[in-house]
């Protein structure tokens, strides 16, 4: 008889599958931090030629 390899799981494409959801994960949340420090960084950049079009000699 042979056996179904639909319904039957091989533990080592399990572990395979869940260090490529942590994989993905990191890179979800490496890609966030690296948008949000982007984000900050440029709103730091507008701020400051703000304040200095606002100090600066006229």
């Amino acid at each position: 008889m042979t056996e179904n390899t639909a319904n039957t799981e091989n533990p080592e494409d399990t572990a395979a599958a869940a260090r490529h959801a942590r994989w993905m994960e990191r890179g979800v949340a490496l890609r966030a931090f690296f948008y949000i420090f982007g984000t900050h960084l440029f709103a730091g950049f507008v701020w400051l030629l703000f304040y200095l079009g606002r100090h600066g000699q006229k």
